[in-house]
């Protein structure tokens, strides 16, 4: 029988993050904060902006359209690697 090689996925070691994994996400988890603060602040320094109806109605459906779309590229990317279609 033929001895088992290594491909470098072992669990042991996948499952660990290193120094470099905590910093990375410490680092985005600030990048977060920031721009969370800043949405916020920016949205209480705008004011006497108003939107009509209208307005939101397509600020809403932007929304909706972008994270289907989002949502449908993450499905196909996902759908492509089981069925070993990507290169």
């Amino acid at each position: 029988m033929a001895a088992k090689q290594g491909n470098g996925n072992d669990s042991e070691t996948s499952s660990r993050m290193g120094v470099w994994g905590w910093i990375a996400l410490v680092a985005l988890f600030g990048f977060l904060g920031w721009a969370i603060w800043y949405a916020i602040h920016a949205w209480g320094v705008v004011t006497g902006v108003g939107l009509s109806p209208a307005g939101w109605v397509f600020l809403v459906l932007g929304v909706v359209f972008t994270i289907v779309v989002g949502a449908g590229l993450m499905g196909l990317l996902f759908y492509s690697s089981r069925t070993g279609k990507d290169f």
